[in-house]
This record gives C-alpha cells, sequence and structure tokens, in this order.
C-alpha cells in the first residue's frame, strides 16, 4: 500500500506489518523518515517535521539521514552515485516529479542538468524492493562511476550486530555473526559472478534471537560482481549501500538518450527475529521471484560424480534404469556428452553431442529415459571456451583477454566475452537447436571460473562488459525459457557461485555447493536458509566413503534425510550399490515425495542450529509438519535433547505418524536418535498431521 501527503513530499509505503518513509525537503533534500514497525501516514508527516541536528562545518547535516546519498555537496558519506560527464563530476539534482504505477510503484525523479535520475520503490508484502535509473538526456558522454541500487538507513540504537554468509569453493553460505564497530565493513565480489566468498546478503540486529526481536535484512539481486558497504557513522547511525560492480571504476557509459536501470536491492524488516525474517524471504522469493515457484521440483538423478567424463550412451542408459527403479524423476547427463570433451582441457563452447559417445545424438537417450517414466537434463556451461576447441580455433577474439597479455586459463578455459552481440547470437543459435533437437527438460547451467582478463580490444569503453556480461547472461536465460517453456533451468558455479536474487528470477533451483558430504552440508544449508528458501536449495545424495571431498563415511540413511532439507536428489554410482541400498534408497525416495510439498512449499524452523550436537529444522504447511533432525556426536552418554517444535497451533493435537503419539501444539518432542557404538551419523523424519 502506497500513502501520499498532501503536499506531495512525503511518502509511505506500507505492507502487512511494517512500513518505509521518505520525505523531500523544500530545498530537494530527500530524507529518510522511517522503516519498521507499520505506522500511518499522519505518523510520517510528523516525521517530516522535525528538525535537523545543528551540525559544525566539519559535519553535514545530510549524512546518516538522505535516502539516496550522491557524489558533491555537504556530504561526506560513501556516495550511492557518481557521475562523471563532459563539464564536472558529482550531482546537484533538482526535484521534477513524482508518480506511481498500478502495482503502488513509487517513483521520484530528479533531474541534474541533462542527467535524469529515477529512484523507484515497491513495497511486496513486507519486503521494499528499490532501483534506481540514470538517463543521459542531452549530454555527449555521461559515464557512471558508480551506481548503486539503494542506500538503506537504520534507526539510531546502540549494540548493532551484523549477520553475513561467507565462504569459498565447497563451504559456502556459512552463517557469521559480530558487532558492527565504527567506520565500514565491505564484502562483495570482483570476480565477474556473484562468488563463493559471500552472499549479496546482509543483516542487522540488535538482540534477536532465532524467533524473536528486530531484524533488519538487504539482500542484492545481481549476479556479476557487486558490493555492500555496511558503515557505522560518527553518530551511531547505520547505512547500507549496495549495488553492481566492486570499485569505482566505472561501471557504464550513456551516449545522448541511453539509460542504466540498476538491479534490486530488496530491504526487510521482521520483528520475528531471524526465523521470522527467513520466512518472510522465503514467501517473497516464492511469490514474486522464482518461476514456477508453486510447483514440486523433481527427485533427480545426475550422472557426474557416478561418470565424470568417462560416458557414453549405453553407461547412461544402465545408470538411467537404476535411477528409474528407485523412483527417480528426472535424470541429468553432466559434463562430458558434447565435442571432444574427454577431460576439462577441451570441448567447451562446442554444443554438438560427441559423435562416437552419442552417435546418434541425445534423442535416442532422451526418448529412453522417458520411456523409463523420467524426465531428461543436460549440463552446459555456455560463457566459456576451451582454447582447444573449434569455436576458440575460429574465433579467438570472441574472450575476454588484455592486449598484449598472456590469456590466464583457469580449469583450462577462458570467459567468452558475453557482451558482444556476436557471442551472444552465437550461443542463442548453438543453445535454441540443441533444445530442438531433443526432448531436454532440465538444463544445468554452470559458471566454473572468475573474470581474470576482464577485457575488451578495440571497444571505447571496455570496462562495461562488466554489466553487460551480466545482462546478456539474463537476456539469453529469458529467451530460452520464452522459446522453450517446458525447459527448466538450475543455477550452478562450481557449486554455490552464483546464487543471488538475479539468478533466482530466471532458473528453478540451484546448486548449493560442490560439497556433497552430508555432515558439511547441514552448515552450509543452515546459513542458505537464511535468505533462500528449501525450494531452490538442490541437495545429493552421493557415494560413501566421500572421496571426492573428505573421506567421510555415513550411513545412507544420514545421506538421504540431510539432502531431503531441500530439492532431493541422488549423485552416486547406482551401478556399484547393493540390492539392498537400492531397496534403502526406493524407500527414502517415497518418503520424500509424500513430504515434498511440505518442505518445498511449508514455513521452515530452524529448530536447532548444527553445531556439533543435535541440529533439526522443521517445515509447516497447513495442518502437516515435518521434522528433520540430524545428531552428530554425543558425549558422554547425555540424552538427545528434546525439541520444541514451532509453528503450529498450540490449542490443537497433532498425531505422529512415525510412533502414532499424539501431542499438542508446540510440544517438547522426543526423537529417540542416537549414535552407535561406532559413532555412526544418526538421523530421522518425523511427521505431523493435525487431528
Amino acid at each position: 500500500m502506497l500513502d501520499i501527503a498532501e503536499n506531495g513530499r512525503t511518502w509511505l509505503l506500507s505492507g502487512p506489518g511494517s512500513s518505509y518513509a521518505l520525505h523531500l525537503t523544500d530545498a530537494d533534500e530527500l530524507l529518510h523518515l522511517h522503516w519498521g514497525p507499520r505506522i500511518a501516514l499522519a505518523d510520517a508527516e510528523a516525521l517530516a517535521v522535525s528538525p535537523l541536528p545543528g551540525y559544525w562545518a566539519f559535519e553535514s547535516p545530510l549524512d546518516g539521514r538522505e535516502e539516496y546519498p550522491v557524489e558533491g555537496g555537504p556530504r561526506f558519506v560513501r556516495p550511492a552515485l557518481s557521475v562523471r560527464t563532459e563539464e564536472r563530476r558529482g550531482t546537484e539534482w533538482r526535484f521534477v516529479a513524482y508518480d506511481t504505477t498500478q502495482d503502488d510503484e513509487l517513483r521520484l525523479r530528479f533531474d541534474d542538468d541533462g542527467v535524469a535520475i529515477t529512484l523507484h520503490y515497491r513495497m511486496r508484502d513486507d519486503v521494499v524492493e528499490r532501483w534506481v535509473t540514470v538517463e543521459n538526456g542531452g549530454h555527449a558522454r555521461v559515464e557512471l562511476l558508480r551506481a548503486d541500487a539503494a542506500t538503506w538507513t537504520l534507526p539510531d540504537r546502540e549494540g548493532w550486530r551484523l549477520s553475513q554468509l561467507h565462504g569459498r569453493w565447497a563451504a559456502e553460505s556459512r552463517l557469521t555473526t559480530g558487532p558492527l564497530t565504527y567506520g565500514e565493513k565491505v564484502i562483495g565480489s570482483r570476480r565477474g559472478h556473484t562468488g563463493h566468498q559471500h552472499l549479496p546478503w546482509v543483516a542487522l540486529d540488535t538482540d534477536a534471537t532465532e524467533e524473536r526481536g528486530e531484524v533488519y535484512g538487504c539482500a542484492l539481486g545481481w549476479s556479476g560482481s557487486w558490493r555492500i558497504a555496511v558503515a557505522q557513522l560518527p553518530d551511531a547511525r547505520v547505512q547500507i549501500t549496495g549495488g553492481a560492480g566492486y570499485d569505482d571504476s566505472g561501471l557504464l557509459l550513456l551516449a545522448p538518450g541511453e539509460s542504466y536501470t540498476t538491479p534490486v536491492f530488496a530491504g526487510l524488516w521482521s520483528d520475528g527475529g531471524f526465523g521470522g525474517a527467513s520466512r518472510a524471504w522465503h514467501a517473497y522469493q516464492r511469490a514474486y521471484v522464482i518461476p514456477d515457484a508453486e510447483r514440486d521440483r523433481p527427485v533427480l538423478f545426475n550422472s557426474w560424480e557416478a561418470t565424470f567424463f568417462d560416458i557414453s550412451e549405453e553407461q547412461q542408459l544402465a545408470l538411467a534404469r537404476r535411477a528409474a527403479e528407485i523412483g527417480i524423476e528426472l535424470f541429468v547427463v553432466d559434463d562430458g556428452w558434447f565435442g571432444a570433451r574427454t577431460s576439462d582441457r577441451a570441448g567447451l563452447g562446442d554444443w554438438t553431442p560427441n559423435p562416437g559417445r552419442f552417435p546418434r545424438g541425445l534423442k535416442p537417450l532422451a526418448d529412453q529415459v522417458h520411456g523409463l517414466g523420467m524426465q531428461f537434463g543436460i549440463w552446459v556451461e555456455p560463457e566459456m571456451v576451451n582454447p582447444d576447441s573449434d569455436l576458440y580455433r575460429a574465433h579467438p577474439d570472441w574472450v575476454q583477454y588484455q592486449p598484449g597479455r598472456k590469456r590466464t586459463e583457469l580449469r583450462n578455459q577462458l570467459v567468452l566475452n558475453l557482451a558482444r552481440e556476436d557471442v551472444q547470437d552465437y550461443l542463442w543459435e548453438q543453445l535454441d537447436v540443441l533444445l530442438s533437437s531433443a526432448p531436454i527438460d532440465y538444463v544445468k547451467w554452470d559458471f566454473n571460473r572468475c573474470f581474470t582478463d576482464a577485457g575488451w580490444p578495440g571497444e571505447p569503453y571496455p570496462q562495461r562488459l562488466w554489466v553487460d556480461h551480466v545482462r546478456a547472461l539474463y537476456a539469453l536465460l529469458d529467451r530460452l525459457r520464452a522459446a522453450h517453456p517446458g525447459v527448466a533451468f538450475e543455477s550452478c558455479s562450481g557449486g554455490g557461485g552464483r546464487i543471488d536474487l538475479g539468478v533466482l528470477g530466471r532458473t528453478d533451483q540451484v546448486w548449493t555447493s560442490d560439497n556433497t558430504d552430508p555432515l558439511d552440508r547441514l552448515a552450509i544449508q543452515h546459513g542458505f536458509t537464511q535468505i533462500h528458501p528449501a525450494r531452490v536449495m538442490a541437495a545429493w545424495v552421493t557415494d560413501s566413503p566421500n572421496t571426492q571431498l573428505n573421506g567421510r563415511v555415513s550411513s545412507l540413511r544420514f545421506r538421504f534425510v540431510s539432502a531431503m532439507a531441500g530439492v532431493l536428489g541422488v549423485g552416486g554410482d547406482l551401478t556399484e550399490w547393493s540390492a539392498q541400498e537400492l531397496a534403502e534408497a526406493r524407500r527414502w525416495v517415497e518418503l520424500y515425495k509424500e513430504i515434498r510439498p511440505v518442505v518445498q512449499h511449508g514455513e521452515l524452523y530452524r529448530l536447532r542450529p548444527p553445531a556439533g550436537g543435535l541440529s533439526a529444522v522443521q517445515y509447516v504447511r497447513g495442518e502437516e509438519a515435518v521434522v528433520l533432525a540430524w545428531l552428530q556426536a554425543q558425549s558422554y552418554g547425555e540424552p538427545v535433547p528434546a525439541l520444541r517444535l514451532r509453528g503450529l497451533d498450540p490449542t490443537a493435537s497433532y498425531e505422529c505418524r512415525e510412533t502414532g503419539e499424539v501431542h499438542r501444539g508446540a510440544v517438547l518432542l522426543h526423537h529417540g536418535l542416537r549414535t552407535g557404538l561406532k559413532g555412526d551419523l544418526d538421523a530421522t523424519v518425523i511427521r505431523l498431521r493435525r487431528i
């Protein structure tokens, strides 16, 4: 809901439980008024007439109070906007007008001598979406050195804590929380993609717990290089500024009439603790971000860890038969099906089936997979090329490179310059033909290396490739989805290297991490769900011992229950599984299909974090609840602690389908977990239904 004061200079956006207010002064200074519990327009107008504090000449009355700080004038905080024209650098804007749209989007329009700036606001439930458009209205050139999507201002409080998700390859999305100190904390990626090192999300609180207290969160919807700066200013006020690009070396050069629209930087206030904030983020993404979010994601099998590059049609079909026997719904052929791809040294860029491995193309295998009652999927990495490929030999200038410098190879591959229109046309043609050549239902879209030599010889403003690569990726995915509406896409980047609201608006799920160890995954999934829902969190059951990472031995039971916390997949070599293991796997898959609607679409409660002993999560949807619990260790024979359930009606009774016991809502649940004498990990699934 959007309310506007009679004078047209105070605006209030409100959701079910929160409000966001801003005000334009007579001097065209746009000030932040309120972000937090729901208030009325009269409250916002009262805040608007409160005088700004007086300051010495060394300070600014705008710093920490301005809605969108720009470079220039009496401002000393980090600018969200830095613009350079042929005459000057900086912004001295004047208010032009505001307008609204049918879906309550608010647009505030400003102008600075022919540079038009529009601030966009939209409240979706309790999530505030903000973004900015900058247009060159008549200059010979306008250089955008920096154009952040938003600056968020938090209320004056002491003792702020900052939570973020950090990591590396195979150890992504790990949650850390610590005190916010004076100065700036900057996170981001200068790698050309979202990155394994940080997810573009932060949360701030002073005393929140998992289920109580105020939490402010911000998440950026951008799949390239990015930066979020959290600053505690000298007067203790906190501001969060974020957008595309890591530094201020330049985003784009705008010719007359050209414009740039930033990605969305979304913000959420919740008084339900970190768990309440997470559930609000999840609901927002299922409602407004994720395509076809109401559909269940199928149980998949992926061939990578079973076969690696040594694949053939016959071998894949043997795996497909085993997969169908245990109830798999989607069979995915991973790397190695195309070009001269017998290792990671060749073939990327040549997106046609290897004639020796698939002499009749992919269609015969896809047809047989469909005949087994499963969908069919493939792996691709379209933004990359091996030097040993037909594509590179024909077009060595299509990659990112600096003239006169060595072309850095990582994983024996280079990055295609997707900002080039001829590269875009080539990939569209290749992928469109591929998806039309066989009944393909799913594409795992990978991105396995970072930008290093981000040059574009001959281009007047080569820096633009950092932005234009991502925009071209989005356009290509959008075009493929429109042309092939039955195909689902998964975002992968060496695991969790490209997970953000931007790519989630164009893909059906994401590959959370290349680390498939079920114990490590508990911490990764705990962090992931701080912002993203189980509906997109792909997780696999792979072989034990985990030879790809740590050699850990774990039971099939523990591996399945760990992976059932998201979108279940299987990635082990099923041809080596015993009849007993296959039978057990089938039972787990059947159980997952029963609980899938609750897991993928229900509200998530993190009952106990994965801190070394018992950890558990709970999903609630309507009259059903599912608890997944994992016991990692017991000390000195201590009993397993009870679990206090969340999100249930305290006046109702619930029947536990595993034991037949009847519990009242919000009961303490004893679950009978234990570790074996040899320290085996244990896990369980508990289903409850209201009676």
